[in-house]
């Protein structure tokens, strides 16, 4: 079995290990990966790893070595768990690797959770796995736009939940990221609203993010100083310590939230950084889920984000060009570019096993 290892401290340094395959005790079955998805998401779980935890989903048994995790969809080939059988295509969380043994417990609606003692105290959204019928098309999208719109809708719910905190303008960090691209799009859906929407990216990006229509206005980050002196929430999903630093100094007590997504900057990542006014909140998606959860009962949350991500995804073929790759080695290729930061935006990578 292969599996792509990634050093924990560094996480641009990759190798591909093969190593035998784990044994499928009583009560587990064993998945065999046929698809997956690569985005700045996976270098976001990377980068955050022991902060967040999402080194504990699938460890390696290798000192300072970790796994990262994805989004895709596998078969059932092995299974001593009464409650799934062989030829089950699931979907859901997954390590970089050809194979992951769980341990299925029906988990309502149709699904199941892994209940394996390292997975019982990490957040319960990565540990579902859900059936789906085999259509490729299906699984792709899937994959690549799920995960990533379905945190977009999550923060647009979010905003809205906090009256937006006050604030006439939203400034989206990374906005050509598809985080931010959903982000920006649920932002322009309101018919009637009374807040800008701003986008930050590169130059190299700047096209791109202004094509796509979702933003007001787009500025590179070496323009944050134009930023408009009103009051603004900073969504940043790139993590780039200096641009933070920028839009809080450019901005000073009228930015009046500032929220942590994602770092998919995670080499310009300064922890710890001076920063003017306001103290940056990580934004973490189970918890609104946990919260409308409450607000609104189960399952109607999931509904909504459901009904949202599809939505976007159907004119994903305007921004979006599927790029399916075969082979772990395509598939360390790919996590590299992410890494460094140099992978085109208008591409979706989905590796085939």
């Amino acid at each position: 079995m292969q599996r792509i290892l990634v050093n924990q401290r560094e996480i641009a340094q990759t190798r591909i290990e093969t190593v035998p395959p784990a044994a499928c005790g009583p009560g587990e079955a064993r998945l065999r990966l046929q698809s997956f998805a690569l985005t700045a998401n996976n270098v976001t779980y990377a980068a955050s790893g022991f902060a967040i935890g999402y080194w504990k989903f699938f460890p390696t048994g290798v000192d300072g070595q970790g796994l990262v995790p994805v989004w895709g969809t596998a078969e059932v080939v092995e299974s001593n768990a009464d409650a799934l059988a062989v030829g089950t295509r699931l979907y859901g969380f997954y390590p970089m690797a050809e194979e992951l043994v769980i341990t299925p417990q029906a988990g309502g609606q149709g699904g199941f959770v892994d209940v394996a003692e390292h997975r019982a105290e990490l957040p319960a959204v990565y540990n579902r796995y859900t059936p789906v019928e085999s259509d490729t098309q299906s699984d792709h999208m899937r994959a690549l736009l799920q995960p990533l719109l379905a945190t977009s809708y999550l923060l647009f719910d979010w905003l809205m939940d906090n009256d937006l905190f006050g604030a006439r303008q939203i400034i989206v960090g990374s906005a050509s990221s598809k985080t931010g691209l959903g982000l920006c799009k649920y932002l322009a859906e309101p018919q009637e609203r009374d807040y800008s929407i701003v986008g930050l990216t590169s130059q190299r990006n700047r096209a791109f993010v202004e094509g796509l229509g979702a933003c007001d206005r787009v500025l590179t980050y070496d323009a944050v100083d134009q930023l408009p002196r009103e009051p603004s929430v900073y969504v940043d999903m790139s993590g780039n310590g200096q641009v933070k630093q920028a839009v809080h100094a450019t901005l000073g007590d009228h930015l009046k939230h500032s929220s942590a997504v994602g770092i998919s900057h995670w080499d310009q990542f300064q922890p710890g950084i001076a920063l003017e006014g306001v103290k940056p909140q990580f934004f973490f998606a189970p918890a609104q889920i946990a919260k409308r959860r409450e607000d609104w009962g189960p399952g109607v949350m999931e509904k909504k984000i459901t009904a949202a991500w599809k939505r976007l995804a159907e004119d994903a073929a305007a921004w979006l060009e599927v790029k399916p790759q075969a082979g772990l080695a395509a598939a360390e290729a790919v996590y590299l570019d992410l890494a460094r930061g140099t992978a085109d935006p208008r591409h979706g990578h989905v590796i085939t096993l």
